[in-house]
């Protein structure tokens, strides 16, 4: 019995944590990318190609091969990245949502296997 419910809510949790991924990767062929998913007045995580630092921004619009945002919400330096140095871009509301969603999971999970062990 204590296998399980341990097996079973492992299963669940990892098949949570696996479905909630926050990020969209792009490939080397900028003509195949789909940058339409991106929201405009949304902040990015923007993860370089060049092994740059990654670059925070509050999306405005596509301009031909380029991204083009603020540094932040109060900040108004305009931020120009190329879509072709582009490898990732996060959205950091649902990286924040899936963190702590990952959290109460594990924190259920947590209290299953605690209630179990001590119904025996």
């Amino acid at each position: 019995m204590k296998a399980s419910v341990l097996l079973k809510s492992s299963l669940l949790t990892s098949l949570f944590v696996i479905s909630s991924c926050a990020t969209t990767k792009y490939s080397e062929d900028v003509s195949k990318n789909n940058y339409s998913n991106l929201e405009a007045g949304r902040m990015y995580v923007v993860t370089m190609k060049d092994g740059s630092p990654k670059q925070k921004m509050l999306f405005r619009n596509i301009d031909g091969d380029k991204i083009v945002g603020t540094a932040g919400k109060k900040d108004s330096a305009v931020v120009i990245i190329p879509k072709s140095n582009v490898a990732a871009v996060k959205d950091r509301s649902k990286a924040r949502v899936v963190a702590g969603a990952t959290v109460i999971g594990a924190a259920g999970v947590a209290a299953l296997v605690i209630s179990s062990l001590r119904a025996d």
